[in-house]
């Protein structure tokens, strides 16, 4: 018996079409769906609950309250037609993965008078709600969705830069990039939100979490959601999308050939593969020969296991930075056993000796880190791969460890550089911007 080839290959598409939900679209390239248009598979139950409370749980009361959570919502939860429902009630959904850097697609329909939003590593929101409400306009509902809403009144990205919300019963698409804490956001192709630190709600005084799940916010009225899509960052992607914003200003200070331009003992330090690296056993201040005052630093680092070095700030040019210059701000692997005991001024990030910096923020040893310094007048701050590790005034800093003094750390200007302590520690991409000197 003959076939007709074109018949069967006919059906055989339409078969599979009608196996797919009808609103489901492919994931664009590069991504990868979070729902599969037909289940709740890959997502739990979690109401307004802290991840930091969570984590204090042991393991068998975490599992058991995860477990009450999923049971609650799969009664508000439903999948219908490719879109996932929610009644307006009950816990929200959470992914069960954990995300660091990524980019996130999602779609979502709500009706009058709900509020909803988007959790970003467990932690509220990108707000979405009525923005015809009048009641909620103090909140600042008339402003539209897509804010970063629970960050502090002022904070950059807490409204959204324009209004973008479709009229209801219309889809609206969300793009969101967040790598470290750094979130962009992308309301029905319009930007609302424009690479503004999200805060951590759950603890004001640290950065946001390293990691953490997606989870879609519901109350006050039914929303769906459909088209979630999700394409994680490599390292190397996220150190360059935080290069590439508010680069203007910013000059190359190493030209990735050799050490033109650098002073201090060269031999001690090699170029390979367009990195600076201190040669093992070797080290001391290599400084670029212009001195700085108010400035910003970027610069990528990679640390091998049990790595030590120190970015000098401000330094006179000669003695130890960490003293007589401005600061030495901490260049560690961190999480090495052998450094399991230092003083918190002693980690990574850290003004050495005088300031703690937050941990748990560096990449992986071996990858490449992206570093952010801005020192303007006594005030250093420090973003590690688009989180905020340490933002202090070290003229107000009066317990120094050892009590050890530091008199170099008013200093007004000096060297930029590096303080090698023996470890192959690699540096690439640097370059300093400068700023204005303070108003006398």
């Amino acid at each position: 018996m003959k076939h007709d080839f074109h018949a069967i290959l006919f059906t055989s598409l339409m078969a599979c079409l009608t196996c797919m939900p009808a609103s489901a679209e492919a994931p664009p390239e590069g991504f990868r769906p979070l729902f599969d248009g037909k289940t709740l598979d890959g997502w739990q139950g979690r109401p307004h609950f802290s991840p930091i409370e969570l984590a204090k749980m042991s393991e068998s009361d975490a599992t058991s309250k995860i477990t009450d959570w999923t049971d609650q919502a799969t009664v508000h939860w439903t999948v219908e037609n490719g879109e996932l429902v929610n009644d307006g009630a009950g816990p929200y959904l959470v992914t069960s993965e954990d995300f660091g850097d990524y980019e996130l697609l999602i779609e979502y329909k709500t009706v009058q008078l709900a509020d909803s939003g988007i959790y970003l590593k467990g932690t509220p929101q990108v707000q979405i709600w009525d923005s015809t409400n009048e009641s909620a306009r103090k909140l600042g509902a008339d402003k539209g969705s897509g804010g970063l809403w629970n960050n502090s009144a002022g904070a950059p990205g807490k409204d959204p830069s324009v209004l973008a919300d479709k009229p209801f019963g219309e889809w609206n698409s969300f793009r969101i990039i967040q790598v470290g804490a750094r979130t962009s956001v992308w309301l029905n192709d319009k930007m609302v939100v424009d690479h503004a630190i999200m805060e951590n709600y759950w603890d004001r005084q640290s950065p946001l979490f390293a990691t953490g799940p997606i989870e879609l916010q519901t109350h006050g009225g039914e929303i769906r959601w459909r088209n979630l899509f999700v394409r994680e960052y490599s390292a190397e992607e996220a150190n360059d999308y935080l290069s590439q914003h508010r680069s203007e200003g910013f000059e190359s200070i190493f030209n990735g050939s050799d050490l033109s331009g650098w002073k201090g003992p060269l031999d001690d330090y090699e170029v390979v593969e367009g990195a600076i690296r201190c040669k093992p056993g070797r080290g001391g201040l290599l400084l670029f020969d212009k001195e700085y005052s108010n400035f910003v630093a970027r610069v990528e680092f990679r640390l091998p296991p049990g790595g030590n070095n120190g970015l000098a700030l401000r330094s006179p040019g000669v003695g130890d930075t960490a003293y007589n210059g401005m600061c030495e701000l901490q260049v560690l692997d961190s999480e090495h056993p052998k450094f399991a005991k230092l003083d918190a001024r002693q980690y990574h990030g850290s003004a050495y000796g005088m300031a703690a910096a937050h941990r748990g923020y560096l990449r992986e040893t071996g990858e490449w880190n992206f570093q952010e310094v801005t020192v303007d007048g006594s005030r250093i701050k420090v973003e590690l791969n688009g989180n905020v590790i340490l933002d202090t005034d070290l003229s107000e800093v009066t317990d120094f460890m050892a009590d050890r003094a530091h008199p170099g750390k008013d200093r007004a200007s000096g060297y930029f550089g590096f303080a090698g302590h023996n470890d192959p520690v690699e540096f690439r991409k640097v370059s300093i911007k400068q700023l204005p000197s303070p108003m006398k």
